[in-house]
């Protein structure tokens, strides 16, 4: 007897009566769903790597790969808080810079120590060296920082103890050994010199995406489902977003610059010729926040609506979902000659005409900050909400990251009935956890939508159609009251 792999025996063949074991692939009967809450977010940074990017799961893992959080519009730290508060959990961030970031250096005994990134939390590090109390050929090198953590390395020499260093992949510094290296000697000193540099230009938070890939183009590939350029306004930035956002399945989250006007957003829209679903444009009406390091801060409502949606199931809208953390804004929400500020109907009116979202207090759900229409820059009324663009990219991503095991296979009834079994089990496991209404798709994949002509050429066609669920956008309630009233019998149902 002898086993084998599947295709590996041609049964058609055989000629020699024996017993063959061939061992099949379990079927797939359905795909995972890809990730519909992580976030991709291009920002600036006390510290870590410029152009990578850096998984984020907590502010404990943003703290120790960019360092404390400041008080920009385009901190990383920052951003991640705020999204971390509305529910988010996952994220891709890139540092950006203005490329005069600087690291922090220093010297014990003429070896030189350098920050392992650039940036101004590089000053806080600490260098001491020890000679164990035991054992005096012996000394501790500890690198220390109330943020970024400490590492600590034992040798007889600079030499060992660079090259522990140089093999440490979580190491704070580098060491640099002069010509003629000196003895070992208990020392200590923190580094200097480092800086963050001047804010960077919007053309570094797009970056390039050549064979070194920098700024919103390093986030290809990451599985991101939401984008955010953290405090970038500027209009001529968003086609550019949206051409991203298409192509990787993003929803991009752009905003207006702080204190801006609606005829001006308006305006500012349609001279960027902005239009798709791939973009959510929020209002320049920005955010007070009361943040636990830098005080009351102005921030971008990018990071509130992010943080939102990746908390949110992909069939699910922003609209009136409530925001937690905003202590005011430039408008809505404030207090003036004893009178809180709220937008009027038409104000709004005019936002969203325009495909123009906005966070204010109140919502329709009560006195609670809320993002107010839940729509993208879509004129289409069919692909204009939230939920049309998070679901499409959902099941657009979900396809690409699984069907293409079928590429290779012979073209035959039997791969039909297995693409169509693959797609109406994922649609089917959709709808069981209410991404989808029940029934409400359908699969063509056999010879009516598949010809002789395009099989033998080596095409195979999958026809899907899928019907989203509606968002309650629009709530009419009629109500007719008074004593003349005729009310209709009751039926059960």
């Amino acid at each position: 007897m002898t086993i084998y792999q599947s295709g590996q025996i041609n049964t058609n063949s055989l000629n020699v009566p024996d017993l063959y074991v061939q061992v099949l692939k379990p079927q797939n009967i359905a795909l995972n769903g890809v990730s519909t809450g992580r976030i991709g977010l291009v920002g600036t940074a006390t510290w870590g790597p410029v152009g990578t990017p850096v998984i984020v799961g907590s502010m404990g893992d943003c703290l120790s790969a960019f360092g404390p959080k400041q008080a920009l519009a385009s901190d990383i730290g920052t951003a991640v808080n705020i999204a971390i508060m509305q529910g988010a959990s996952d994220f891709r961030c890139v540092r950006v810079s203005d490329g005069t970031d600087a690291a922090a250096t220093g010297t014990l005994d003429g070896v030189s120590l350098t920050a392992m990134h650039t940036g101004s939390a590089g000053n806080a590090l600490s260098a001491t060296l020890v000679a164990d109390p035991i054992i005096t050929t012996h000394y501790t090198l500890s690198i220390s920082h109330a943020t970024l953590g400490s590492r600590s390395y034992r040798g007889t020499t600079w030499a060992v103890l660079a090259a522990a260093v140089a093999a440490d992949s979580m190491a704070l510094v580098r060491i640099g050994l002069p010509s003629t290296v000196p003895a070992l000697a208990a020392g200590s000193v923190t580094l200097a010199s480092g800086a963050d540099g001047a804010a960077p230009t919007t053309a570094a938070f797009l970056g390039t995406d050549g064979a070194t890939r920098t700024g919103l183009y390093a986030l290809r590939g990451q599985g991101c489902a939401l984008g955010i350029l953290a405090g970038v306004s500027d209009s001529t930035s968003w086609t550019t977003q949206a051409a991203f956002g298409l192509g990787e399945g993003v929803y991009m989250i752009a905003c207006g610059p702080a204190g801006d006007g609606i005829a001006s957003a308006v305006a500012a829209k349609a001279a960027a010729g902005l239009d798709s679903y791939a973009v959510k444009l929020m209002f320049g009406d920005w955010l007070w926040w009361n943040d636990d390091t830098n005080g009351t801060m102005l921030v971008p409502p990018q990071a509130f609506v992010a943080g939102l949606l990746g908390g949110l199931s992909p069939e699910r809208s922003s609209l009136n979902k409530e925001l937690y953390g905003a202590i005011g804004s430039q408008k809505a929400g404030l207090v003036s000659g004893g009178t809180s500020q709220t937008y009027s109907t038409a104000e709004l009116s005019a936002l969203f005409a325009a495909g123009i979202d906005v966070i204010c207090n109140p919502a329709p759900g009560g006195s609670y900050w809320a993002v107010r229409s839940g729509i993208n820059t879509s004129s289409d009324g069919v692909s204009d909400d939230d939920s049309y663009t998070r679901l499409t990219n959902y099941l657009a991503e979900t396809l690409n990251a699984g069907m293409g095991a079928f590429v290779g296979e012979v073209i035959s009834a039997t791969l039909f009935g297995d693409i169509r079994a693959v797609l109406l089990g994922t649609l089917s496991n959709m709808a069981a956890s209410g991404i989808l209404a029940s029934a409400s798709w359908a699969v063509v994949c056999d010879a009516t939508n598949n010809p002789q002509a395009e099989t033998a050429l080596g095409y195979v066609r999958a026809d899907v159609q899928v019907r989203y669920q509606g968002i309650n956008r629009f709530f009419v309630v009629n109500l007719q009251g008074g004593a003349s009233v005729t009310l209709a019998a009751a039926t059960a149902g």
